[in-house]
């Protein structure tokens, strides 16, 4: 009876001896499988297209500056030269300014209050930017009086300048903060748009290297 007892052992020590390594490999073949497939749809996604980076705004940017000028006042831009639209468009925008006969007054007070190299070394802004005959219409005294007073002046330019550059189509009814830390209001549409629903957009969408301008009838007067 002992012995077929020991006989017994032995052979149930065999038979798991036996069955162990077969059960610890299928384990592993499964985690490798597993293991296998993970990697696999890793891959799979990885290789996937990834989604476009552009922005939606150097699209914008892009569309703007390839818009043609528009407005009556556009007729008084030269055909050629530094002073035309193309000429216009390789200078930053103190330096176009000048080069155009029709904003003489505003290039002096420009000059006068020391904004050259400020205007000239922004990035991305848009400029309303007075006529000779808009200046015309302030007094004279007023006019000289605003000249030589070089605070004042500024607090009225940096009030033409908005720190993005602005599409005719974001004047249709737009509110924008001015370096003079207050706001201005557009309205219109087409090629007829207004600044502050009283100074006229006389020629649009004029392109310079680091602006786009917008010519218009009117100084804009800021609150005191």
């Amino acid at each position: 009876m002992n012995s077929f007892r020991r006989v017994r052992r032995s052979a149930v020590a065999v038979v798991a001896a036996a069955v162990l390594p077969l059960a610890i490999t299928a384990c592993g073949s499964d985690g490798d499988s597993a293991s296998d497939d993970s990697t696999a749809a890793a891959q799979e996604e990885s290789s996937e297209p990834t989604e476009d980076t552009g922005t939606e705004d150097s699209d914008a940017t892009e569309d703007a500056m390839t818009a043609e000028p528009f407005g009556p006042g556009c007729a008084a831009v030269p055909e050629d030269g530094a002073g035309s639209f193309d000429g216009m468009a390789q200078d930053p925008v103190a330096t176009a300014a000048s080069n155009n006969p029709a904003l003489s007054t505003l290039v002096t007070a420009v000059t006068e209050a020391g904004l050259v190299d400020t205007l000239n070394s922004a990035e991305n802004i848009t400029v309303f930017a007075p006529t000779n005959d808009a200046f015309a219409e302030i007094p004279e005294e007023d006019l000289n009086a605003l000249l030589a007073d070089k605070e004042q002046l500024t607090q009225v330019l940096t009030y033409h300048v908005v720190g993005e550059r602005l599409e005719p189509a974001d004047l249709e009814n737009g509110t924008f903060k001015t370096l003079a830390e207050q706001e201005v209001k557009t309205s219109g549409s087409g090629e007829e748009y207004q600044v502050n629903d009283s100074s006229n957009v006389v020629c649009g969408n004029v392109q310079t290297s680091n602006a786009t301008v917008y010519i218009v009838d009117e100084v804009l007067m800021p609150k005191s």
